[in-house]
């Protein structure tokens, strides 16, 4: 066997390997990959604002006099 069928031999599976790899992994990026749904987020409800606190009336301290 000279070099030149042996190069070739070894050409051809390094191609093969390389159409199964490239099989395998399919293409790159978003070409050829199923669209993913777009995921609509449900705005937040606004939280409650907190109840403003009873009113209190004034404070009469007893000074002595």
């Amino acid at each position: 066997m000279t070099s030149q069928s042996l190069a070739g031999v070894l050409g051809a599976l390094v191609a093969a390997a390389v159409l199964v790899a490239a099989f395998v992994y399919g293409p790159l990026g978003q070409f050829g990959k199923p669209v993913k749904p777009a995921v609509v987020q449900q705005p937040m409800a606004a939280q409650p604002a907190p109840a403003a606190p009873a009113p209190r009336g004034p404070v009469v301290k007893e000074v002595p006099n």
